[in-house]
């Protein structure tokens, strides 16, 4: 599997992002910009992720999770689910102050969707 994080490093406000296995929070891929605690916060999207999938299950629907967005006062943090392995998830940290939140959701989407298996 082949997975480009490049793209999201251009983000205004990129802080990091990282490919993260929504069974065990194990990062299996990063990049970031700063020395902010990427693992943890990632690990940490993986149980955000694993509601989502439960509420999901609850509905009795066939949807998957597409992507997660978790506001905070200075901090966007956005989780999307890999549609080709449904195992793993992309995880998005961004600065509040300068990114742009639909920009980054429509470049999570186009990384996402490039992957090759």
């Amino acid at each position: 599997m082949r997975i480009d994080l490049g793209a999201l490093r251009e983000l205004a406000g990129f802080s990091g992002a990282a490919v993260v296995d929504s069974e065990t929070g194990l990062v299996l891929g990063r990049v970031a910009a700063d020395g902010r605690n990427l693992e943890a916060a990632a690990a940490g999207s993986m149980d955000v992720v694993r509601a989502a999938r439960g509420l999901v299950h609850s509905l009795e629907s066939e949807d998957d999770v597409e992507d997660i967005v978790v506001t905070l006062g200075e901090q966007y943090h956005l989780a999307r689910t890999v549609a080709k392995s449904p195992a793993i998830f992309l995880y998005l940290w961004l600065d509040r102050r300068s990114a742009n939140l639909a920009l980054a959701r429509m470049t999570l989407k186009q990384v996402e969707e490039a992957i090759t298996v």
